[in-house]
């Protein structure tokens, strides 16, 4: 794909920034590897990936750790950098952890795990990120710097197709134990994430889906683009699922808050 541009947020801020959502193509951790490719998503951001209004927002609501950000930096030099989490978006699940007071999650896609980290730093002690991936190479990278930040206990990383290890939860009894999932993983599967989250999520707890506008493809997806019809599918059951409330989101690539009834 394209290069994204970058903005000066301060100016090493923005790299990551710039790379709105998080986008793995079909395939990349539902349990084929491939290695030598990078699948991203052209960023799609309501108010746009470069305009001053971006900026502004950046300049004036961003707090990020010095770890998150070295970590970032690191991505953001990776072939694959453009696929990283924004920060803002980021940011934003780490405060919803916060106000609901999780303690345990889930996330569907960890990358270089920015994200990871990123929930990790705001969990109390004795909490937990169950991390799926299925890519330990990239993992790599984030690792050091979990452990540098001090927080490399709470994260329980799992590398194997995520399926597998939602259904190892539940059948260790954990069932309605989770206080957040954050799921960003191949998008034709992620009906089944988000069925099986539902049930590991407690009532009141949340699910945040990645990337649900699908660089706008959703508005009209083409007939041999599986990808674009799984994510119109969902967000349309979304809106109908009568054991969530939802927020969607015109947050990088398309953000929807479920919240568990």
């Amino acid at each position: 794909g394209p290069k994204m541009p970058l903005f000066s947020v301060p100016k090493e801020v923005a790299v990551g920034t710039a790379m709105l959502g998080v986008a793995f193509a079909t395939g990349m951790l539902a349990g084929r590897r491939y290695p030598s490719l990078c699948f991203g998503t052209p960023r799609s951001s309501i108010i746009g990936k470069s305009s001053a209004l971006q900026q502004y927002i950046l300049d004036h609501s961003l707090r990020e750790h010095p770890v998150l950000k070295k970590l970032r930096l690191l991505t953001a030099d990776h072939p694959c950098g453009r696929m990283m989490v924004s920060c803002d978006q980021a940011q934003l699940m780490a405060n919803l952890v916060k106000l609901i007071k999780a303690k345990k999650v889930i996330e569907i896609g960890v990358f270089t795990g920015y994200n990871t980290l990123n929930m990790a730093l705001v969990l109390p002690d004795n909490g937990k990120v169950v991390a799926c991936d299925i890519n330990e190479d990239y993992v790599k990278i984030g690792k050091p710097l979990w452990k540098e930040a001090g927080v490399e206990h709470k994260i329980d990383l799992r590398i194997k197709p995520a399926i597998h290890t939602l259904d190892d939860l539940l059948a260790s009894g954990e069932a309605e134990t989770f206080d957040f999932a954050f799921i960003d993983a191949d998008k034709e599967t992620y009906n089944e994430y988000y069925e099986k989250c539902l049930r590991l999520i407690r009532k009141g707890g949340i699910i945040a889906i990645d990337n649900v506008f699908w660089s706008g493809k959703v508005l009209k997806p083409g007939r041999n683009d599986l990808t674009a019809q799984s994510m119109h599918r969902l967000n349309e059951k979304l809106l109908r699922d009568a054991r969530i409330s939802i927020s969607m989101l015109p947050m990088g690539d398309g953000l929807t808050l479920a919240f568990k009834l």
